[in-house]
């Protein structure tokens, strides 16, 4: 699956670009995936996820990869 974050299923918005004269044509919007090395302490083990960027930022404010998914378990 490329472009789409691991923890959060962030992926490409797509939509029209509207000139001044409102011709349209398509354009795509890619989140900024970011390739992060996670330690979870819980079991002992280092993940390489493809994450984007306000997951990481998540993931700093919770403290850990277990912690983050008791806490945001909606997402799955």
């Amino acid at each position: 699956m490329a472009n789409v974050c691991d923890l959060t299923g962030k992926r490409r918005l797509v939509g029209n670009k509207v000139s001044h004269a409102k011709n349209r044509t398509k354009m795509t919007q890619k989140p900024n995936l970011q390739t992060k090395r996670i330690f979870d302490p819980v079991s002992g083990q280092t993940i390489k996820l493809k994450l984007s960027t306000r997951a990481i930022r998540t993931l700093d404010k919770v403290g850990s990869l277990s912690k983050f998914l008791k806490k945001y378990n909606h997402l799955f």
